[in-house]
């Protein structure tokens, strides 16, 4: 009889299917990675996080950004339109450039003065302006007299639009900043001794905090904008009312941060550092705390917008920023003419500003809070 092969040893036998290669495992990822990676699918919530990044840097580097002095008026160019800027001549791409302009005083509207071009130039050097300490003359932009560059327009004294917007951001953005700050430390504090220590002392706190809860935030605004004197620098009348925004607004974090400390206390970790010495302060500072931090940034995040819609209402109402100062709330007032809103749309502007940066943060909050929702799945 034929002696029939025997396979080697390790080979496989024949009609078995071949093995097949090892796949790596994947490496594992932390938590903030795994977060990220949830927060770059919410592609809304990413566009929101883009646009208000530009915002805060237009506002932050705003002497370096704007075209003029966002005080100085421009008595022979109020209600300006936005500059037309040309891309043509002759029937062929040319660098931008604008032409002088003049206003009909038949019309009261402004007319091209056709005959010189001005081209647009890049780093030019103009007013000057103080940043961080350091003086300047470096903008972004310009032209050269007598044409004047104006992207969206002037107000009734001539003012640039675009370098007010620019200026009004850092007080309309950077409120809500510091509010909720603010905000944030009072009411984790606040909460977090209340949940810790619970029984008779919880009570008493967050009678307290139920107390501050009930003091209706705009007319509190409104009680303390009339109680300041005229002559009030916007700087001083800026931190007075954020302090009124932060001092309401606590109540309502503190009662969610106590809720969730009084499920943790009792945890093994909690009792652990109990055990080994460590004070009250540190144990809810150190470790019952950072367990609410999820929670707390998608509040944060969440409730900017308001703060901004209150800063803007009363400014809007002649009670907040005041002139020559800029923030969007005031600057929307030069629109409350209907007749003078028809023939100059462009007043508006900074109602658009305020909707784009409201829009915006709900967008990130949105996306921050399924991000950091552990139950979301990748």
């Amino acid at each position: 009889m034929p002696e029939t092969a025997t396979p080697a040893a390790g080979a496989p036998l024949p009609g078995a299917p071949l093995p097949q290669a090892a796949q790596p495992e994947p490496e594992p990822r932390s938590l903030g990675q795994l977060a990220w990676a949830r927060f770059r699918r919410h592609q809304l919530a990413m566009t929101g996080g883009i646009v208000l990044a530009v915002m805060y840097i237009l506002a932050i580097f705003a002497p370096f950004f704007a075209l003029y002095p966002y005080e100085v008026s421009d008595r022979e160019n109020f209600y300006h339109a936005p500059t037309r800027i040309h891309f043509r001549a002759g029937g062929h791409l040319t660098w931008p450039y604008v032409y002088a302009t003049e206003r009909d005083p038949a019309t009261g509207t402004y007319r091209e003065v056709q005959g010189r071009r001005y081209p647009i130039r890049l780093f030019v050097r103009s007013w000057s302006y103080t940043f961080l300490g350091l003086r300047s003359n470096l903008h972004l932009m310009g032209v050269d007299a007598p044409a004047r560059l104006f992207l969206l327009g002037t107000d009734s004294l001539g003012r640039d639009q675009w370098s007010r917007l620019l200026y009004a951001g850092r007080i309309s953005l950077f409120i809500g900043i510091v509010a909720v700050l603010i905000t944030t430390v009072i009411g984790m504090l606040y909460g977090g001794i209340a949940g810790y220590y619970g029984g008779v002392v919880d009570n008493i706190m967050m009678r307290v905090a139920e107390v501050v809860m009930s003091v209706p935030t705009f007319y509190l605004l409104l009680a303390l904008a009339a109680m300041m004197p005229a002559g009030l620098p916007s700087g001083q009348r800026f931190i007075l009312i954020v302090a009124a925004l932060s001092f309401v607004d606590w109540a309502g974090l503190s009662r969610v941060i106590r809720g969730q400390l009084l499920s943790l206390r009792e945890l093994e970790y909690v009792q652990g550092a109990r055990a080994i010495g460590a004070s009250d302060l540190q144990i809810i500072v150190r470790h019952m705390l950072p367990n609410t931090l999820t929670y707390v940034i998608v509040a944060a995040t969440l409730s900017i917008p308001g703060y901004i819609l209150s800063e803007s209402g009363l400014s809007l109402l002649g009670l907040g920023v005041q002139e020559p100062d800029a923030s969007w709330g005031n600057m929307l007032s030069q629109g409350m003419n209907l007749v003078v809103l028809a023939q100059y749309p462009w007043l508006l502007l900074p109602g658009l500003a305020i909707f784009i940066a409201v829009l915006c943060f709900n967008l990130l909050g949105d996306g921050l809070r399924d991000a950091l929702d552990p139950r979301t799945q990748l």
